[in-house]
């Protein structure tokens, strides 16, 4: 696992700023976290198969 995990805002976050989710893929995991909390809040972690059957799962869903 790396150290210093990359950070990027989802793709699908909304662009005021108020709904959006960071992810870094920091193999062999997935984190997740929220933009609004800047860095101090909890960090959800995902094994890499949990996370893409996750994603598979929500693309089935609109906003």
């Amino acid at each position: 696992m790396s150290e210093t995990p990359n950070w990027r805002k989802s793709s699908y976050s909304g662009g005021g700023g108020n709904d959006c989710i960071e992810v870094a893929d920091n193999q062999p995991q997935v984190m997740v976290r929220d933009t609004k909390q800047a860095g101090t809040g909890p960090i959800l972690k995902f094994e890499s198969p949990e996370w893409s059957a996750f994603v598979d799962f929500t693309k089935g869903f609109t906003a």
